[in-house]
């Protein structure tokens, strides 16, 4: 089998490198560096993407042995007809490892071409972190090392404002590109650099908020070898991911994105303003998640797909979905209706294997961030609970009693649950969960009618199986 370092694939690539991408991971390789390999087909952004690996140990050797190239599948139902697609990727020309090679990332700054900066460090890479300016070493953080390409690149320049950068991290985090900016300009101010640079950061680039949301499996080590022959390439690079992808810019007005991805076929919005769509998200993509996952444990059930597929646990999530979390958000009916459709739709991908015990991690703040506030504007704006929501959190007090379920929180809840459990009657032990301020923000007690309902529902499980309770604790 061939090597994946083809000189004839590697020569057709004459594109001027326009990106410079902070991590060389999974999801950015099957999803934005996938993304440009299908602009720069249609000819509408025609650049290459240079990677910075971010940390010291990473897979910038083995990106360069292969010449930036690899393999993409993606596959999913797409309004419910099962779609998949092998792309190789030709968008990426190398990756640089700064630690070993400070000089080549000097160069990399000081492109002409460059056009857009875009990264992914984890939730934690976006942080100010105290350290000395350098000009021959890569700073620690994220955006230190930020702070050193954009000064590298305006002393490069003499300040030319036209040189400037659009900057797209995707990390997870709220208000990613504001945080990210209010970190460099940290760094701008603390390594003294200059109030010209402290302009031009301001008024010559450009820092937008964005969402990005696609399952990325990653590399299929048990199969490997099927999808290496299916390519006819040693592939050590492979990416799989479901057919699904949403990017989502708070950059309705900048020009440059507008030209990028209009027309292209792929789904991307350029917005005035993320947090309805990030909400939108969390609450029904993650909320709906997270409150599955206590009632399908509960019921024998293993995976996401399972889950959406049987006939009792299918019915609950769309109840969740259709009845309670999409009534209380602030989209129009139709468009709220075809993202839910979409939802349940990548639930029942069969390729992808989604582990309910794995989504179970760090149930319970999970659950505060993800269905407590739909559970609560639910209450508000009807003025009564949501009884499936309401059923999911009675569902998941009993989960962390335990008997064999795969429970993976802090110590110190899991402690209390065993402690409240062994302790407590049913009437109390709701009481003391409720009034738990560490865990909810505040204290639940206060919500009308919920300890008596989460009462109820829970002994109807703990006499009767999740199945049976749900069916009379809702009718």
């Amino acid at each position: 089998m061939k090597d994946l370092n083809n000189k004839e694939i590697r020569d057709r690539r004459k594109n001027p490198v326009k990106i410079v991408q902070f991590g060389e991971g999974n999801f950015l390789r099957a999803f934005v560096d996938w993304m440009f390999d299908k602009l720069n087909e249609q000819g509408k952004f025609v650049g290459d993407i240079t990677l910075v690996q971010p940390i010291e140990n990473g897979l910038a050797e083995m990106i360069n042995a292969q010449d930036g190239l690899y393999h993409v599948f993606t596959k999913g139902l797409d309004k419910g007809t099962f779609v998949e697609e092998t792309r190789l990727i030709k968008s990426v020309n190398k990756c640089i490892n700064p630690y070993s090679d400070f000089a080549e990332f000097s160069e990399l700054a000081e492109t002409e071409t460059l056009e857009l900066v875009i990264s992914n460090t984890t939730e934690a890479g976006i942080q100010y972190l105290e350290e000395e300016f350098s000009n021959d070493k890569i700073a620690k953080s994220y955006p230190g090392k930020l702070t050193q390409l954009l000064y590298k690149r305006f002393v490069k320049f003499n300040g030319n404002t036209s040189k400037g950068l659009t900057i797209l991290p995707v990390e997870l985090i709220n208000n990613n590109g504001g945080e990210l900016k209010s970190c460099v300009l940290k760094y701008v101010d603390s390594w003294k650099l200059g109030e010209e640079f402290r302009n031009w950061i301001l008024n010559a680039n450009y820092f937008h908020n964005t969402l990005v949301d696609r399952i990325v499996t990653g590399y299929p080590k048990d199969t490997i070898t099927d999808y290496q022959n299916e390519v006819g390439y040693k592939d050590n690079l492979v990416v799989t991911a479901e057919h699904y992808h949403l990017w989502v810019i708070e950059g309705a007005n900048n020009k440059k994105l507008n030209e990028i991805f209009e027309n292209s076929g792929l789904n991307v919005l350029l917005v005035d303003d993320l947090q309805p769509y990030r909400t939108r998200k969390v609450r029904v993509l993650n909320g709906a998640h997270t409150s599955m996952v206590p009632v399908g444990l509960l019921n024998g059930n293993v995976t996401v797909q399972q889950t959406v597929e049987e006939t009792f646990t299918a019915k609950f999530v769309k109840n969740v979905i259709e009845n309670e979390i999409s009534s209380i958000l602030d989209f129009p009916e139709d468009e709220i209706k075809e993202y839910a459709d979409e939802i349940v739709n990548r639930f029942k991908n069969p390729a992808v294997k989604h582990q309910l015990a794995s989504i179970a991690l760090n149930s319970i703040a999970k659950f505060k961030v993800r269905v407590l506030p739909s559970l609560l504007d639910y209450k508000n704006k009807f003025g009564e609970l949501p009884l499936n929501l309401t059923f999911s959190l009675a569902s998941l007090i009993v989960f962390y009693k335990g008997n064999g379920m795969p429970i993976n929180d802090d110590k110190e809840v899991m402690d209390f649950f065993a402690d409240a459990w062994s302790k407590y009657s049913i009437e109390d032990l709701v009481t003391n969960v409720l009034s738990n301020e560490s865990f909810w923000g505040e204290d639940l007690t206060e919500v009308k009618g919920l300890s008596e309902n989460l009462i109820q529902a829970i002994k109807l499980i703990e006499s009767k199986g999740v199945e049976v309770a749900w069916t009379e604790f809702i009718n």
